[in-house]
């Protein structure tokens, strides 16, 4: 698994016209899974998350209370090295993906956290303010 953490200021997922996540300030999340991935490495990579220390005075979300965005992103798993188009390969569909990335959000609000998402296999719209910019790739 992989999740691209960055601190926003704000942040919100729309789908249509309806808004389906949105936060203030705290944490970015967006999540891709690969084949190999299991509901631990999906509890193991919500721990990583939570207290990863990218917040202001070197903080944690759980030890501000800091609300979480997540975000489904298969492309996280894209690969570019060969050609101009990527492949996805390497993403796991969604009947193994989805799973995990929901087992990956109720880890986060198993340890407390505050948790919106966005909505798996939709068009979303993802609009976020980034600040600092703070933004680190974690991977399991």
């Amino acid at each position: 698994m992989r999740a691209l953490v960055q601190t926003v200021s704000r942040a919100r997922v729309t789908v249509g016209e309806e808004v389906v996540g949105e936060i203030g300030d705290g944490l970015l999340v967006l999540v891709g899974v690969t084949h190999d991935d299991t509901a631990v490495k999906a509890a193991e990579l919500a721990r990583k998350t939570i207290e990863l220390r990218i917040l202001d005075d070197e903080a944690s979300a759980v030890d501000v209370g800091a609300p979480l965005l997540v975000v489904s992103q298969f492309t996280l798993y894209g690969d570019a090295r060969k050609g101009r188009r990527p492949t996805w390969s390497a993403a796991a569909p969604a009947e193994i993906a989805e799973p995990l990335v929901t087992a990956y959000v109720e880890a986060l609000r198993g340890r407390g956290a505050t948790v919106a998402t966005g909505r798996f296999r939709a068009h979303m719209l993802v609009e976020s303010v980034n600040v600092g910019p703070r933004t680190v790739l974690l991977e399991l």
